[in-house]
């Protein structure tokens, strides 16, 4: 203990000069209480110089002692950074106990939750710095100890002069080691009730995502406006469950605080929201990193900063003047006009806002192509697919070409993504794939994705860029192996899309509530017979615990298949034993997998059997393969071809081939900034063929989907997939094959 008391020597402070700052602890002079004790403050001179300072002076009364006040001394003392409050001193004499901080002027964000006084702006700025101070604490650099703070809420945020934000309160926190993925502790569990973790409360194990929850509580707070909780009649009720719903439900606006929603950043709402929510997430594998919700917390603010001094808006009505066909009455029914799209620049280019109000644009081919010597002439298109172009030539044959397009109606500070949009004959090639480099670069790329438009077009997506003004001049040269018929060049909004995954971790015995509507009827009629097929006994005593036991699904036919329901109907898997054949793999036992043995390393192109007498009636469903890549894999193209049979052995349906990708494509991306890295391959818009991230750690790729009869809800289907592109076979894992409703 000596050597301990030594260390912080030049910490010590003396107690008369405390209560002469205090006025011998003057109630006047009170700020605060907490956990601790009473805060004050006071004038005093220190090793940083002279100042108001805030004293907080131990009361065991409130439930904190000597182990909480030696603790705080040695981790702030040690951990030092701009968003942690700074321990100038303390006093330990006389029996008191008393630390001394800098002073936050504007005290807690809890006191500042329902005031107009925190525009959005501003509180994005608090959260930002908020989840940098627990960054610095969930892995302070050149330390080998990570500290999980355990107390994480509004009241402990302060506020300086500049608002600045700074994590407090450092007795409640546990120390354990940085070097490791994942830090668990077991300890009592403790917190703030409405804040605490509730698998913390659960398991009594402590890890940092017990923190990271903590702080999703705290970023809803400061989005509605209120603490977390409320009491009525003397009980408490937690708000949480409430703000999740309206999330789930897409009805946050009726909970978000009045006084911010006017002058929010839709697009910066987005992402706050959306990381907030994820915080709370019941499964700790589930939250974000602290680090992902610093760069979240990022993109926020700045999306905020540069939407309150960005341009003004295009004056619609003066576009409107070079179409004077167009005829609206006001403001609002010309965009909703431009919602559906007009044609502009003499009928070379199509304009159209989406649902946020961004702009979209297409230039023609005949606009943006350059004609070459390897380019087949202009002619009309007059394929199966209505174009947005009417004149006579818009469209043409290519082999080779270029193209200048230059976009002149764009949102500046959106994220876009260059699509070229095009037709061509399935029946003269097997498959799709282009060269194309953007002029003043060295490396050129290669796109094999196509997704087929609601328009009834193709469209592959080239690039991705950040807007800086509403204008952007392109030139992009293709090489083509087949004659494609292009519309034009396209510029889009990215899309953050969070797809909904097979396991649903938010289905427990609260979620099923007498509320969930039809959840008795979603039962199937034969879950008696479901239930002798389980490796496991299965006990339920109620029909709703029943439902929840399906919903989580579990191991049946002697545990080489897994059936569960989903909120749409029945889903199937079968293992990898079962719909593969044993001498086209190799095998081995995985412990995270969900059957016993695993296929890996196929010995050349593969069959898989598909077959299912467990699925629902008169329901669209799609066969998925789960598989894992081991690291740094190419992006494998896979081609699927085979028969399907719906109903019965006889009931033959076609007999085809597709493409399908194992990992997702990169697209390039335009003069990359910190702030374009949100374009995960994970949350693009959901296309058949790509892969998707499944909430266990598995991947996920559509093979086929079909519609089950109104007598039998069977299928068999035989497909072979074979292997394209340089990826060693040895990198597939696979765990089998499961059967969704769509």
């Amino acid at each position: 203990m000596e050597a301990f008391l030594e260390e912080f020597q030049h910490l010590r402070i003396q107690l008369k000069e405390i209560k002469s700052a205090t006025g011998i602890f003057d109630e006047d002079n009170v700020i605060g209480k907490g956990g601790f004790g009473k805060v004050y403050k006071g004038i005093l001179s220190h090793s940083r110089g002279q100042g108001i300072v805030a004293f907080k002076r131990l009361d065991r009364y409130y439930g904190q002692g000597d182990l909480e006040f030696w603790k705080e001394i040695m981790i702030l003392s040690r951990y030092t950074h701009e968003n942690l409050i700074s321990l100038l001193g303390f006093c330990d004499e006389d029996g008191e106990k008393i630390l001394v901080y800098e002073h936050a002027s504007h005290g807690s964000l809890d006191h500042h939750l329902g005031t107009s006084t925190l525009t959005w702006k501003q509180r994005l700025k608090i959260c930002l710095a908020a989840a940098r101070g627990l960054r610095y604490l969930h892995d302070p650099k050149e330390t080998q100890i990570r500290v999980l703070h355990r107390d994480i809420k509004s009241s402990n945020i302060l506020l300086d002069e500049n608002w600045n934000a700074k994590v407090s309160d450092m007795g409640m926190s546990k120390i354990g080691p940085a070097n490791q993925h994942h830090t668990l502790l077991v300890s009592n569990a403790t917190g703030t009730l409405g804040y605490v973790d509730p698998l913390y409360m659960e398991t009594s194990i402590l890890t940092k995502e017990s923190d990271i929850y903590s702080f999703g509580v705290v970023l809803f707070e400061t989005l509605c406006g209120r603490l977390c909780f409320e009491y009525n009649n003397l009980h408490f009720q937690s708000l949480v469950p409430k703000w999740k719903k309206s999330y789930k439900e897409n009805k946050l606006e009726d909970v978000i605080f009045q006084n911010i929603k006017e002058h929010m950043d839709q697009r910066s709402l987005e992402i706050f929201k959306e990381i907030a929510y994820r915080c709370l997430k019941k499964s700790r594998k589930k939250r974000p990193t602290i680090y992902q919700v610093v760069e979240n917390l990022e993109n926020a603010r700045w999306l905020q900063e540069i939407s309150e001094v960005v341009e003004q808006p295009i004056y619609y009505q003066e576009m409107s003047k070079t179409i004077p066909l167009i005829v609206y009455r006001s403001k609002e029914e010309l965009k909703m006009l431009l919602s559906n799209g007009i044609l502009v620049n003499g009928g070379k280019t199509w304009f159209w806002l989406n649902k946020k109000g961004e702009h979209c644009e297409m230039i023609s081919a005949a606009e943006c192509f350059i004609p070459t010597v390897s380019a087949s002439p202009v002619y009309k298109y007059d394929g199966p697919v209505k174009s947005r172009f009417v004149v006579d030539h818009h469209t043409q044959f290519y082999w080779e070409f270029k193209t200048h397009v230059r976009a002149q109606f764009l949102s500046p500070h959106v994220t876009y993504r260059v699509n070229l949009v095009f037709d061509f004959n399935y029946t003269s090639m097997e498959y799709l794939g282009f060269n194309y480099i953007l002029r003043g670069d060295t490396k050129s790329w290669t796109s094999y994705v196509v997704n087929k438009r609601e328009d009834g077009w193709l469209m592959a997506e080239l690039f991705v860029f950040t807007c800086e003004r509403r204008n952007i001049d392109l030139e992009i040269t293709f090489d083509c192996h087949c004659p494609l018929t292009i519309e034009g060049i396209e510029f889009q909004p990215l899309e953050r899309v969070e797809h909904e995954l097979f396991e649903d971790d938010d289905v427990d015995m609260q979620t099923i509530s007498d509320s969930d509507t039809y959840w008795e009827q979603k039962l199937p009629s034969n879950y008696e017979d479901i239930l002798k097929l389980s490796t496991h006994t299965v006990q339920c005593t109620t029909k709703k615990e029943l439902y929840f036991i399906l919903r989580k699904g579990f191991l049946i036919n002697d545990g080489k298949e897994w059936f569960s329901l989903a909120k749409n109907g029945m889903c199937h898997m079968l293992s990898a034993r079962v719909a593969f054949h044993k001498s086209e793999w190799s095998w081995l036992s995985l412990p995270r997998s969900r059957f016993i043995e695993v296929a890996f390393r196929p010995r050349g192109s593969f069959w898989i059997y598909c077959r299912s007498n467990m699925l629902s009636r008169q329901t669209t469903y799609a066969t998925y393969l789960v598989y894992r890549l081991r690291k740094n894999q190419s992006e494998p193209l896979v081609k699927v071809s085979g028969g399907v049979f719906l109903g019965g052995p006889y009931s033959y349906e076609n007999n085809y081939s597709w493409y399908i990708y194992l990992l997702c494509p990169q697209t390039p991306i335009i003069r990359g900034k910190y702030y374009e890295n949100t374009h995960n391959p994970w949350k693009r818009e959901k296309m058949k063929g790509l892969p998707q991230q499944r909430n266990d750690g598995w991947m996920e790729v559509q093979l086929w989907e079909f519609r089950t009869g109104t007598r039998d809800a069977k299928v068999w289907a035989n497909l072979r997939l074979t292997l394209y592109g340089n990826m060693p076979r040895k990198g597939l894992i696979v765990q089998g094959i499961v059967f969704k409703p769509i």
